[in-house]
């Protein structure tokens, strides 16, 4: 489409013409955020990722615990996993190695242990889940590790409180 200009002091403005990136229609209006955008893995194809577990009864480790790179608590399990496995997935492989998780009473208290912007440690608790679930006591069990914004290298402190 051809501009006109027209001179002089027509009824027209006398402006410039609009520059073109002012033109057209007005943007989409933004939409909204319909369920997590995590998406789940096709575990034939993707790679585990290790993800180093540790356990302790009555509560989380201390930041302090994993302040020292080497000196981490010794109750750890380490597990090959990907990452839309659910909390529900690793209750169960935690039942595995604690006896006490495997307790009717016994509730998991799962927390990310990562290095904050100063590399100090922070514990950050993402959910619980009950040793043994049902319908009348629903629990986190089924949020996948991505959609808690679990990042690679980060460890799993697992609580396991009971009654």
């Amino acid at each position: 489409m051809a501009e006109v200009q027209r001179r002089g002091g027509g009824g027209g403005g006398g402006g410039r013409p609009l520059p073109p990136s002012a033109r057209g229609p007005p943007p989409p209006p933004p939409t909204a955020k319909v369920g997590p955008r995590f998406v789940p893995v096709d575990r034939e194809k993707t790679c585990p990722l290790l993800l180093r577990v540790f356990t302790k009864i009555g509560g989380h480790h201390n930041e302090v615990d994993f302040a020292v790179r080497g000196k981490e608590p010794k109750d750890e399990v380490q597990i090959y996993t990907w990452m839309d496995a659910t909390l529900r997935e690793l209750t169960d492989l935690v039942k595995e190695v604690a006896p006490e998780a495997r307790r009717r009473d016994a509730t998991l208290s799962f927390a990310f242990v990562f290095p904050n912007s100063r590399g100090r440690f922070v514990v950050r608790e993402v959910g619980r889940t009950y040793s043994y679930p049902n319908a009348r006591r629903a629990d986190d069990g089924s949020r996948a590790l991505g959609e808690l914004k679990f990042q690679i290298g980060d460890y799993l402190d697992v609580a396991i409180l009971l009654q």
